[in-house]
């Protein structure tokens, strides 16, 4: 560890004394009654760097990425019209904030867990004991990549810079920015979350640069004929079919997509619930604004017609059609480009404490690799399974139908996880009423918890219905749904490996998992799965308590710090 390192981390840790957990004194709360599962970190071994503002960012960043760029043309292109594709953008915003409002609740019953999900899905679904986590951590580190994301900013890079867009070049522009974002985070927690805040602040200004410049085309004041033909009789053109409404929805809350990225640093915070209450809707609300008012910028420059039949950018459309040059085009995508950087950065600053809260339940093998901050105080082990794991599916699938697919892939089990979610609430209030837990700083209103589970299993069963043109008209050449039968085979997979390693081999051998609490030189603390030989278990069972502590230490030291 470097001098510089270590001395900041002594001195964030100083600074928070009032923010070390005495961990002894909220197991019944916290816990929800729950004993599996990562224990509690006294200190975040990551430090403290995470702020108000990096709040905002890191949430904006992710959910600003390349789809106002280009999303608004599909949706235009699904709904038929432009009045309906205004209300789709205000549909999306609704349907996101109710998914935050979960996260919020379940971050003031679980304020000083990292990972968000991985936290959460725990303490709502403790029985089958590992099922859950383990389900969850297998899709985790197999789907955890960004290859989508750095394919499109090396596409732009490369047309802002006027070169070929040729396969290779992509590929290794991709790969190479990849690289450098991974480092970046290795090397150090504070300065990854200050470049992603930087990013995230040229993001918003490009978007303000385009809601501006759509104000001065609605004035009159630029060469746009008539800036206001596409708001006359707005709703001419809406479809009926059934099958464009829906995708268009799935589209918008795609486009929302991040807003719950802080939530996986949220151990990293300071006063973590009152920051996630304030300021995680702010930052939604305000990528909510620039959204719709980008939407009318578009609609005042570009015909309809040519918004739904262009293949290029919206955003390309928008530039030409105001600035009349190909200079602005190459502008505007060195600015996608970083839009992207942006957003790769921020996603792995989150995937990285989601895998290394996987690893520190324990369910991964040697979760010493996972949890250890060595030697810079970041998480090496996930950020380097996310660098490799990404660079493969750049490099390995062929071009076109691959590809698309494997992307595809990532997206169905994730949204079986955000269902078990928002309905584990219930289970976890319940607990805590069972446990005489008092009340928090937030409970969302069940009307809003239904109407997150009612969108979420929507979201299930869309991609099940056929392409209007048939089964072999999707984004793919072959069966339209199959990324959605192998993302449930990949669940049913880890269900597989679940019971071979905790039920079937136990019994093979002759052996009994247990859990046990380990604190690493660095400060994490992780969780480690024990084969206890069936004639100890009873001796075992009596010297450590339900958490996997030796209750003669805890006696001892008065807490789980493990001293």
């Amino acid at each position: 560890m470097s001098r510089g390192t270590l001395k900041d981390t002594e001195k964030s840790q100083l600074q928070d004394e009032k923010y070390v957990v005495d961990v002894t004194s909220i197991p019944s709360y916290e816990d929800a009654g729950v004993t599996t599962g990562a224990p509690v970190e006294t200190v975040s071994p990551l430090g403290y760097y995470v702020d108000s503002v990096t709040v905002i960012f890191l949430n904006i960043s992710t959910m600003i990425g390349t789809g106002v760029f280009s999303t608004p043309g599909s949706i235009l292109n699904s709904v038929g019209s432009v009045g309906l594709s205004l209300i789709y953008w205000v549909i999306g915003y609704g349907l996101a904030g109710a998914s935050l409002a979960v996260y919020i609740e379940y971050a003031s019953y679980f304020p000083h867990r990292s990972g968000a999900e991985v936290a959460y899905l725990e303490k709502a679904y403790p029985k089958p004991r590992f099922l859950i986590p383990t389900a969850f951590a297998v899709q985790s580190v197999i789907l955890s990549f960004t290859s989508s994301n750095a394919i499109v900013l090396a596409q732009y890079f490369l047309v802002a810079g006027g070169a070929e867009t040729s396969t290779w070049n992509v590929r290794g522009l991709a790969i190479g920015a990849m690289t450098v974002i991974v480092l970046i985070c290795i090397c150090s927690t504070k300065w990854s979350l200050r470049l992603s805040n930087a990013l995230g602040i040229i993001k918003v200004m490009t978007l303000i640069f385009i809601v501006i410049t759509g104000l001065i085309v609605l004035g009159g004041h630029s060469r746009v004929e008539d800036p206001y033909v596409n708001f006359k009789n707005s709703f001419v053109g809406t479809t009926s079919n059934g099958n464009g409404l829906a995708t268009a929805l799935v589209k918008v809350n795609f486009a929302y997509a991040g807003f719950e990225n802080a939530f996986n640093v949220i151990r990293e915070v300071r006063d973590p619930v009152r920051v996630m209450k304030r300021y995680a809707p702010l930052s939604l609300t305000v990528v909510f604004v620039l959204y719709f008012f980008v939407n009318i910028a578009y609609f005042a420059a570009i015909p309809k017609e040519q918004i739904r039949t262009s293949n290029q950018l919206t955003a390309s459309l928008f530039f030409i059609a105001v600035f009349g040059d190909s200079r602005s085009v190459k502008a505007l995508s060195a600015l996608v480009g970083i839009s992207s950087f942006g957003n790769i950065l921020s996603s792995i600053i989150g995937l990285s404490r989601i895998i290394r809260e996987c690893g520190r339940q324990g369910i991964l093998p040697c979760p010493e690799f996972w949890a250890s901050t060595k030697p810079f105080n970041t998480p090496l082990g996930p950020c380097l399974i996310h660098w490799l794991l990404t660079v493969l599916v750049i490099f390995a699938p062929p071009a076109g139908d691959a590809f698309v697919f494997i992307v595809d892939l990532q997206s169905y089990p994730a949204s079986v996880f955000r269902l078990l979610l928002t309905g584990g609430l219930f289970l976890v209030r319940r607990r805590r009423a069972n446990i005489g837990a008092p009340k928090t700083e937030f409970r969302a209103w069940n009307a809003v918890l239904i109407f997150a589970i009612s969108v979420n299993i929507y979201l299930l069963v869309l991609p099940w219905v056929p392409p209007v043109s048939g089964i072999y008209s999707g984004d793919v050449s072959f069966f339209y749904a199959t990324y959605c039968l192998v993302g449930i085979g990949i669940l049913v997979m880890s269900g597989i490996a679940y019971l071979l390693r905790i039920h079937v081999l136990p019994k093979l051998g002759g052996y009994a998992i247990r859990q046990s609490v380990e604190k690493l030189d660095d400060g994490a603390i992780i969780n480690k799965l024990v084969k206890v030989p069936n004639a100890e278990v009873e001796n075992w069972d009596a010297t450590h308590d339900k958490h996997g502590e030796v209750i003669e230490q805890r006696s001892e030291g008065g807490s789980s710090q493990l001293n």
